[in-house]
């Protein structure tokens, strides 16, 4: 477990030093989640090294929400300013997020039915 840990921060870091160069255009922990899906996707590192890691946080992921709940608490006076912005942004962002979600799913059935087909003939 220690070396799953070891190694999402390691990539948490590489992440951090990767948005530093690009002057915070991207957030280092967004390159770094990349550049660990990188990593496992052509498979210079075990998935078996970081699930137990993955698994704990994926199950404890309420705790990463407080802070964010705590800063838009301390926020509300700009919040108020702009609710209409937020609310039109909030809405616009869930409904890109679900038609992208809907179509990428589709074309995995397809894909996936497709495939299924074509084992099936030998």
């Amino acid at each position: 477990m220690l070396q799953g840990i070891f190694i999402i921060m390691a990539f948490y870091f590489l992440g951090e030093c990767c948005s530093w160069l690009l002057n915070g255009f991207v957030p280092g922990s967004v390159l770094g989640m990349l550049l660990l899906f990188i990593a496992l996707l052509c498979r210079w590192i075990k998935p078996g090294l970081v699930k137990p890691v993955a698994d704990f946080l994926g199950n404890n992921m309420a705790f990463f929400f407080l802070p964010a709940g705590v800063g838009i608490i301390t926020s509300l006076d700009i919040l108020s300013k702009y609710w209409d912005v937020v609310l039109v942004v909030g809405i616009v962002t869930t409904l890109l997020v679900l038609i992208v979600v809907a179509s990428l799913q589709q074309w995995q059935e397809e894909h996936g039915r497709s495939r299924s087909k074509g084992k099936n003939i030998n």
